[in-house]
This record gives structure tokens, sequence and C-alpha cells, in this order.
């Protein structure tokens, strides 16, 4: 059974073990698509509303790209798994002589690399996902309007949070050159999207207390 089919206690307990696999970049995905869903819910309360009636196509397109990226999401957190795998095997490879240092080294790279392509992916989704519920806690039901919050929060935090599996990789890079680049577009979507979010966040938080 692949990780994302498991039931939510299961996966839950297989996080907490010792197992290495689900781990932060598998939970991001999963938040993420939490995240996401909860912005679809508040499409799904305003398609048919007569007062909704003008924004209804704008809505339905919203929760078609809704529908997309919680599939791509859950389908992450099997991938974070699958990259992860070779990665910690690769740790475990000798390294007495020079010539097994110098192939460790070779390995450990490419496992880095491939390690980190899932997580910056989780955080791509995750920024898609932050500018849709953005659209939803303005155009939606406002009897809805707290999901739309959540799920911003959610998938601010499911973006923060497979940020460090892609930080914890490029540390332990050699190529300077590729883990600085990746630094700065992690860096970047961080800077204009969990911006967005806590704006969008703030706003729904003010309407409800208003």
């Amino acid at each position: 059974m692949s990780i994302s089919a498991k039931t939510i206690p299961d996966f839950v307990s297989v996080l907490a073990s010792k197992a290495a696999v689900p781990g932060g970049g598998g939970a991001s995905a999963l938040v993420g698509a939490v995240g996401t869903a909860l912005g679809n819910m508040v499409g799904s309360l305003t398609v048919g509303k007569k007062k909704y009636a003008e924004v209804e196509p704008e809505i339905k397109r919203l929760q078609a790209e809704c529908d997309r990226l919680q599939k791509e999401l859950l389908a992450l957190i099997d991938k974070d798994a699958e990259d992860f795998e070779p990665l910690s095997k690769a740790y475990g490879l000798p390294s007495g002589t020079d010539a097994e240092k110098e192939e460790k080294a070779r390995v450990m790279e490419k496992c880095l690399k491939d390690a980190c392509a899932t997580p910056f992916e989780i955080m791509k989704k995750c920024a898609e996902a932050i500018k849709i519920c953005e659209q939803f806690a303005a155009k939606g039901s406002r009897l809805a309007v707290s999901d739309a919050g959540v799920g911003v929060i959610f998938c601010k935090a499911a973006l923060d949070g497979a940020s460090l599996n892609v930080f914890i990789n490029t540390k332990a890079s050699t190529d300077r050159a590729w883990a600085n680049k990746m630094n700065a577009d992690a860096d970047a979507l961080i800077k204009e999207y969990c911006t967005l979010a806590d704006k969008v966040f703030a706003d729904v938080k003010a309407q409800l207390k208003g």
C-alpha cells in the first residue's frame, strides 16, 4: 500500500515511528492537500447559490485547479518517500578507500539533488494553492470564509515545512552553485507566498472578528 493510501491513524502512527518515511516532506504534502481541499470546500459551498451566480464560472475554474493540486500533492507524498530511500542508503556506503570515498561522494550528490526535487515541487504546488485560497476568500461564500483562512494558513505551513527539506539537502551538497540557486529559489517562494498567505489570513480574521 502506498503511503498516501494509508488511513489517517496509520499515517500518523508511522509518521511518529522511527521509520525513515514518511517524514517532513510527505507530511508537508499532506497538509498542503488538506489546505487545498479546504479552499475547494469554499467553492463547493458557493456554486449554485444565486447570490454568487456572477462569480460561479470563476469559482468552478478554481475548483478544477484545486482538484488537480490535491491529486498532485497526494502523489508527492509517495514521491518524496521514493526519492529519500536512495539517499538514506547512500549514507551507509563504504568510505574506507579513496575510490570508495569518491564513489560515495558521487552517489550522495546525485541522491541529494533527487531528494531536493520533490519538496521543492511541494513548495510550488502550495504556492499555487495559496493564490487559489486568496480567490476563494475574496469571492467565495461569506459563510465559509473561515475555511478559506484555515486553508491558506495550512498551505503556508506546508510550503514552509517543505522548504526545510530543501535546505537540509542543499546544506549537505558539495555543488555550492546548485545549492545556492536552490536556496534562492526556495527563499523567493517563501517571501512571496508566505507573505501573501499571512495577508489573506489576517484579512479573513479581521472579517470574522469585525
